[in-house]
């Protein structure tokens, strides 16, 4: 049974930092390019970042690229999401992604190309 838990969010202040996890499970983690997706209050969800198999190729979400950095370790099977300069925008609940097939350039916006989704973690940031 694949396992993608999210873990790092909370409530913080506008300009402040938070650094997601996922922890994942039950998958050969570097056979699969991964995701950050975000449903903000009112929103669709909207893809945030991704990161290739090997770390090679990454992408963001015009609306955080220079704030957030999306990273992994395919040794502990983590995928991270640090976030700064955070504003109340930001506040959604945020969840990862993992896909098998495609190139490593592939970051898709439907929910229906990925194989594999967390529970999601809710950050919060106030003004």
């Amino acid at each position: 049974q694949v396992l993608l838990v999210e873990s790092g969010g909370g409530a913080v202040e506008a300009g402040g930092s938070l650094r997601l996890s996922c922890a994942a499970s039950g998958l050969r983690f570097d056979q699969y390019n991964l995701g950050w997706f975000r449903r903000r209050p009112g929103k669709l969800r909207e893809v945030v970042s991704c990161i290739s198999r090997a770390s090679g190729f990454s992408m963001y979400n015009d609306n955080v690229k220079g704030r957030f950095a999306i990273s992994r370790d395919n040794n502990k099977n983590e995928l991270y999401l640090e976030m700064n300069s955070l504003n109340v925008d930001d506040t959604a609940v945020y969840y990862c992604a993992a896909v098998k097939r495609g190139s490593d350039t592939t970051c898709s916006s439907s929910d229906r190309a990925w194989d594999h989704w967390g529970q999601g973690t809710l950050v919060i940031v106030s003004s």
